[in-house]
């Protein structure tokens, strides 16, 4: 991955800050320094992909396999799934759906449904098994599953949750699920690299042990270059001389429709670590081509209190326009371009567009979307965020404010102990 600050600069301030904020991180200093866990995930996980290709195999077999979470529980396979699987057609192995990710009754009871006449497993997700929307998902997958396969509905079941405690490891205990743990020292947001994502990602076909190995690479780099030149330390000092000079929302710009969910992780990623203490930047995103016909008015001419994040893949397999005799749309001029060079034009028209009219934009060059640049591409972003929050002068690692809303929502439901 190449960083492009063509339309940009990094203030020495603010590189100094990002270095003094990596030196943080890697020293296990800063506050949240016990939620570091994912620092060595992808060398510690490649010694158990067996033992997850295994698990896979069993649910493989199934019609299709529900995917029970939410927040990090959810959104890092889901991810990893929309960025690989063809954008048309139905992928090989077993149908992937996805459950526990909001309280939408209605899709809940078309899901069930549609699972009446299904063979299919379950995947929850939830280091506690109580978290609202995956215990109220599971709860209503189990009782189909026991409805339909009685005491053999345990084999249809993978749990990745606490190793020691909680509802759902009791529950995997009692019953015989098949299991994983998610360490104590690693969060939802930051999991995506443990077998909460790679179970999931096993199941549905794609190459773990690739995942891995580019996640390695990018953690050999990131945490042994210790010059400006760190793609992570350039990424906070951008992101926070910004902010600083009144950049208050980055926004990630796609020009892939395979990035949408990877926009979506990164969102919860960046925001939930750093939106804390009355500070922090709005992570939005948008997906170019499209969007330039719904925002890129507002982008172009709105408050200048934005900057763009851009996702530049440089390779993609994509059809050749043809010359045509009857050229009554005008576009024999692109004859021998690909669909992919007319939106990389685009990117880069765009961005200059973008520059001219005073925002500011970094590009992430990245060569493919396969399994390897994936995992270097999660690593990169989890490693960047520890750097830029800490830079920001805020705990990447807790969200003290997503609390309220429960305790509310708890009172009204009449949760015992919330009256």
């Amino acid at each position: 991955m190449q960083i492009d600050l063509q339309n940009s600069t990094l203030s020495s301030a603010s590189l100094q800050k990002s270095q003094e904020a990596r030196k943080i991180l890697e020293s296990r200093s800063g506050s949240g320094h016990d939620f570091l866990g994912w620092l060595q995930l992808p060398e510690e996980q490649s010694a158990r992909v067996q033992e997850y290709l295994k698990i896979a195999a069993d649910l493989q077999k199934l019609d299709a396999v529900v995917m029970v979470g939410i927040g990090g529980s959810y959104l890092g396979f889901k991810c990893l799934y929309e960025s690989l699987k063809p954008a048309v057609g139905t992928p090989a192995g077993p149908e992937i759906l996805f459950a526990g990710h909001s309280l939408d009754g209605d899709y809940h009871r078309q899901l069930l449904e549609y699972l009446e006449d299904r063979d299919f497993g379950v995947v929850v997700i939830s280091k506690s098994g109580t978290t609202t929307e995956p215990a109220i998902a599971f709860r209503l997958l189990w009782s189909l599953l026991e409805k339909k396969h009685g005491k053999d509905a345990a084999k249809r079941v993978c749990a990745i949750t606490d190793g020691k405690k909680g509802t759902l490891r009791q529950s995997a205990d009692d019953l015989g699920f098949h299991s994983a743990i998610i360490a104590d020292d690693v969060g939802g947001r930051f999991s995506v690299l443990s077998p909460v994502g790679l179970i999931p990602a096993a199941i549905a076909g794609i190459d773990i042990y690739s995942l891995l190995q580019g996640a390695m690479e990018m953690c050999d780099h990131l945490r042994n270059d210790k010059s400006d030149e760190n793609p992570a330390v350039q990424y906070s000092a951008y992101r926070n001389g910004l902010y600083e000079e009144g950049r208050k929302i980055e926004i990630l710009v796609y020009y892939q429709h395979a990035f949408q969910y990877l926009a979506e992780w990164w969102k919860q990623l960046f925001g939930e670590s750093e939106g804390k203490d009355g500070r922090g930047i709005f992570p939005a995103s948008a997906g170019f081509t499209t969007d330039l016909h719904s925002l890129g008015q507002w982008i172009q001419d709105s408050e200048r209190t934005i900057f763009q994040t851009i996702l530049d893949v440089e390779d993609a397999k994509s059809p050749v326009l043809q010359n045509q005799k009857n050229d009554g749309d005008g576009l024999n001029y692109l004859a021998g371009k690909t669909v992919h060079d007319v939106n990389r034009v685009a990117l880069q028209a765009t961005r200059q567009a973008h520059a001219d009219g005073g925002v500011p934009s970094l590009r992430m060059k990245i060569p493919t979307i396969e399994e390897f640049q994936m995992g270097r591409l999660f690593y990169f972003f989890e490693y960047a965020c520890g750097v830029s929050a800490y830079a920001l002068g805020v705990n990447p690692f807790d969200q003290p404010g997503v609390e309220a809303y429960k305790k509310s929502m708890f009172k009204m439901l009449g949760k015992p102990g919330h009256a």
